[in-house]
């Protein structure tokens, strides 16, 4: 085994202590604590197994390196070495953002087999996909594909490339803590989803959030930047790096707080503004929704409904769309019958809106809007791309 695995998973002090490094917000002198994803929790569960595996011996703390490149150092619980086979559980901390899943544990069994390949699959309290739409095929496990990628790469960081494992992750009290989620609305059965994009939970606690997104803003502003780009989320940002090539430092997470950011862009005096991100959350914008947490309020069918409709697209369309429960299930129907012009159409009534929005403003700054899929592909915009991309350059 690799020596740096084994100084890895042997450290001093208490874990808690070691994440200290995990950042905190800060407003009106309250801290609020981050914590780690359910997705984390899996990666740590079967990297500290499949090392207790290989070494014969009880661990009981383990460190993994998130999506993000946030160290966590995570205490251990209820470590079980069978054999060529071991289990051990984590225990999910969602800090100051507490959710359903907050304090349970996600356990990860590794067994240890003669093939090369990894296999892994969700056991007890880890749903099932029933319906298209949440981008995994009807009848896998709910870990998203970031999670599978991470929990895959830590099993094979400590096995090495010529050993097979099989990988379970499970949590005992999945099923009865999804039922607190949208889990079912979704199509996700029998328990929770394991998810988790940067591997951490950003405390949603809004004043402070929304203070923390526009500090970012005005750090931007007083570098002299005039020109931001504003995304839901991180996969927003790695589209705008990676696919639009463009500067990932003109980048800002505005979240669900649309109009509040827009705003602020008014207040700080930037003279462009474009909006990038998935038709699940930007086409509420379209609806003249700004808040766009699914707590506040929602209208993604009815609004690809009616912008179809506008254009002369079928009954039967307009009536499978209105059906669907996920803007991806709804694009998939779109895509299959050649609507996709909605989604240009759509770019540009979001740009209407917020021209709206900001309709008494002195000098208010040019708006443009990108949509594209979960596979990196545009979908739309409200002028062409070419033309918004060299404006940002």
């Amino acid at each position: 085994m690799h020596k740096n695995l084994v100084n890895e998973a042997l450290f001093s002090g208490d874990a808690e202590l070691q994440n200290q490094q995990l950042d905190s917000i800060w407003h009106n002198g309250k801290q609020y604590r981050k914590g780690y994803t359910t997705g984390s929790c899996a990666t740590a569960g079967a990297k500290v197994a499949a090392l207790m595996v290989l070494r014969q011996q009880i661990i009981d703390q383990i460190s993994i390196v998130t999506p993000s490149g946030v160290t966590l150092c995570l205490n251990v619980e209820q470590p079980l070495i069978e054999g060529q086979q071991a289990t051990a559980a984590i225990r999910k901390d969602g800090g100051d953002d507490v959710d359903a899943t907050h304090g349970m544990l996600i356990f990860a069994r590794v067994t240890l087999t003669e093939q090369t390949e990894i296999h892994l699959r969700g056991g007890e309290g880890v749903g099932t996909i029933t319906r298209k739409g949440i981008g995994l095929p009807v009848g896998s496990c709910a870990i998203n594909r970031t999670p599978r990628q991470t929990i895959e790469a830590a099993v094979r960081e400590v096995i090495g490339p010529s050993r097979g494992a099989d990988v379970e992750i499970f949590a005992p009290e999945g099923e009865e803590r999804a039922k607190k989620t949208y889990n079912g609305r979704l199509g996700i059965l029998g328990g929770i989803s394991i998810i988790g994009t940067t591997g951490i939970v950003t405390p949603m606690s809004e004043e402070s959030w929304k203070r923390s997104l526009a500090l970012e803003l005005e750090m931007k502003r007083a570098a002299g930047e005039d020109r931001i780009i504003l995304v839901p989320g991180n996969h927003g940002e790695r589209f705008v790096r990676d696919h639009l090539g463009l500067d990932g430092q003109r980048v800002v997470t505005m979240s669900n707080f649309v109009g509040y950011m827009l705003q602020e862009t008014l207040r700080l005096g930037f003279r462009h503004v474009v909006l990038v991100g998935h038709p699940g959350k930007l086409v509420k914008i379209a609806a003249g929704i700004f808040h766009t947490h699914s707590h506040i309020a929602d209208g993604r069918m009815e609004t690809l409904v009616a912008h179809l409709a506008l254009m002369g697209a079928p009954h039967s369309l307009l009536l499978e769309v209105n059906q669907c429960d996920t803007t991806e299930a709804a694009m998939e129907l779109i895509a299959e019958q050649g609507w996709q012009a909605v989604y240009s159409r759509i770019a540009e009534r979001i740009c209407e809106r917020i021209a709206e929005l900001m309709r008494f403003s002195v000098n208010p700054p040019q708006c443009d809007a990108v949509l594209f899929s979960f596979d990196n592909q545009v979908l739309g915009s409200n002028r062409p791309l070419d033309k918004i991309v060299e404006a940002l350059r």
